[in-house]
């Protein structure tokens, strides 16, 4: 049986890598409640094609 909640997985995605024209993409998977941030994520994280923390938003 699934259990019914408001946990979502989301993928967060480079801002700064698309900008640079480089191949590849840093994408990670995490989970948010719906309940308590309806709006999209956004982090910092590590890219590690451009080997420094960037900017990761939330993708649908």
């Amino acid at each position: 049986m699934a259990k019914k909640g408001n946990r979502v997985q989301v993928i967060l995605e480079c801002v700064e890598h698309k900008e640079t024209g480089r191949s590849g993409t840093s994408r990670y998977i995490t989970t948010k409640n719906k309940k308590n941030s309806p709006e999209r994520l956004e982090v910092k994280k590590f890219n590690p094609i451009l080997k420094r923390m960037t900017v990761h938003k939330e993708i649908k």
